[in-house]
């Protein structure tokens, strides 16, 4: 069987169980096993499969059927432009989150423009950092910032410190455990989270890919979805600096009662709601006047 053929076939059985994206799935899949560029996996379609490249093919499409996802299966997931080690104990990066990094690095920018150089390294706290994608992505673009990344599960910490050793940001990536932002050694010039969102009621028609394999500390935030928020924003008296910047993802429709909890904890401050490319307000932008 050659390359090509095994990619026409795998994304046939991908297609005809309903499995979206069926040509980019079974690429990935062949990528994983081959240790393929996605050029190479196209300009060598003649080349031919072994037997075990074969048998572990099908090992590895049955267990996509099954409903693993890819990034699991393979141990990796691109964001932000960079490879991330993942497995079951962590949230897969999305897509829609590398909002979060493009709203930072445009707030950094303003912030450093408009302060007078002090000398001090930018201290910027992740929150929920999972595998430690947002933690990294800004270490580095932001090389001279100092990033605390938090969080609760110490088996998340540990994927997070392979990707720090990864990318080579262990000395500026500090790597804690704890409830939000209570680990936090000093208040912060920026704060990140991409915290649990979604809604009890949604959890039940969740696609079987994230309610069956993804750890459910990540995703559910309670019954309306920002119970995990709320108690982030409950503990930033004392975490952040006056001046500061409080960036969080949301979910679809959830804009009017982050609102009504920012009146609530933090009246003082100024949010704006940035779109995702689907149109939904996918982050809350918050700066302090003061706190």
């Amino acid at each position: 069987m050659t390359l090509a053929q095994a990619l026409q076939t795998s994304a046939g059985i991908f297609r005809l169980n309903c499995i979206d994206d069926s040509y980019l799935e079974a690429g990935i899949l062949l990528q994983h096993i081959l240790k393929l560029s996605r050029v190479q996996l196209y300009s060598e379609g003649e080349r031919l499969l072994t037997d075990s490249e074969i048998e572990l093919l099908q090992q590895l499409v049955e267990r996509r059927l099954l409903g693993e996802p890819s990034a699991y299966i393979t141990g990796r997931k691109e964001f932000y432009g960079s490879d991330f080690y993942v497995d079951p104990r962590v949230l897969i990066p999305r897509p829609e989150t590398e909002l979060l990094i493009e709203a930072a690095l445009q707030w950094v920018g303003d912030f450093e423009h408009s302060r007078s150089h002090s000398g001090q390294p930018l201290i910027i706290a992740d929150i929920g950092t999972g595998c430690g994608a947002i933690a990294v992505a800004l270490a580095l673009g932001l090389p001279e910032s100092i990033i605390y990344a938090i969080d609760i599960s110490p088996l998340a910490l540990d994927v997070a410190r392979i990707n720090c050793a990864r990318h080579n940001v262990t000395e500026q990536v500090v790597l804690l455990q704890g409830n939000l932002l209570e680990p936090l050694p000093k208040p912060a010039d920026l704060v990140i989270a991409n915290l649990p969102y979604i809604k009890t009621p949604d959890l039940a028609s969740l696609s079987p890919e994230i309610a069956h394999f993804e750890p459910l500390v990540s995703i559910h935030g309670g019954e309306d979805g920002l119970r995990v928020i709320e108690s982030l924003l409950s503990q930033l008296e004392g975490k952040i600096l006056p001046h500061s910047c409080l960036l969080l993802e949301i979910g679809r429709g959830q804009g009017s009662g982050l609102s009504s909890l920012l009146k609530r904890y933090i009246p003082h401050a100024d949010c704006v709601f940035l779109s995702d490319y689907g149109g939904v307000k996918r982050v809350a932008k918050l700066t302090f006047r003061y706190v």
